[in-house]
């Protein structure tokens, strides 16, 4: 069933990140990127088996900030991408740091949750860490790479071409650095090697479905359906 889900969590992703475009325009994008990665960093600390590899969860979720990025880049400019970005970055940093402060307290005799917490966010310093390096460093490619392709092959037609071209890139950078520093002696070489595979493999399927959607933007901003154009 776990192939079953991720189609299903696949959806329910693009399905959010849509609604809040629609809704509130670039803060919908803004407010996006830091569920994103804050849900992408507690859910990678689940392992799976997916289409016969091990894999962590979070991809999905993570990879839906490239599509925020791709369309801040494409419609508001660099600067609202890059706005993004220190917005994840600091969601993600905070969070670390406010849950490790939880981490302190004593519990009391009655409490339950003390041990689920330390499981959780015990990893979370580590994986924070690669996240943040990670995070930035692909994204800030993707920032330029898609303004770069913008500018080679700017209109319409070829928003896909730049849409992926970046993402691709930028996607295997991020899974790169992110599972060195996070995991490197966490799991045995051989299953480090097949996370390292299914997270690229499944951001990759991430970005291509994603591209539908950019244009599903695009429409609705040609059709005056996004209000929220001054942040």
């Amino acid at each position: 069933m776990n192939e079953l889900y991720w189609v299903l969590l696949l959806v329910l992703n693009f399905m959010a990140i849509m609604v809040a475009f629609r809704l509130w325009g670039k803060l919908g994008l803004y407010i996006w990127i830091p569920i994103s990665v804050i849900v992408a960093n507690i859910q990678v600390t689940k392992t799976i088996s997916l289409f016969g590899l091990e894999a962590t969860l979070g991809n999905i979720v993570y990879a839906t900030s490239f599509l925020a990025t791709d369309i801040l880049s494409e419609f508001f400019g660099k600067k609202a991408s890059k706005k993004a970005v220190g917005i994840g970055f600091f969601s993600l940093l905070a969070m670390t740091i406010l849950m490790q402060v939880a981490l302190l307290f004593e519990p009391s005799p009655a409490d339950i949750a003390q041990g689920a917490l330390s499981t959780v966010f015990g990893l979370m310093p580590r994986i924070a860490a690669g996240s943040l390096i990670a995070y930035v460093i692909s994204n800030y490619h993707d920032i330029w790479a898609f303004s770069f392709w913008k500018e080679k092959k700017p209109g319409r037609n070829t928003l896909w071409l730049r849409n992926n071209l970046s993402t691709f890139v930028s996607q295997a950078i991020d899974t790169l650095l992110f599972t060195l520093i996070a995991f490197w002696g966490v799991f045995p070489k051989e299953v480090l090697i097949q996370i390292m595979i299914s997270t690229y493999v499944l951001k990759w399927v991430v970005a291509l479905f994603d591209t539908p959607f950019i244009y599903l933007a695009r429409h609705w901003v040609e059709a005056g359906k996004i209000s929220d154009t001054s942040l």
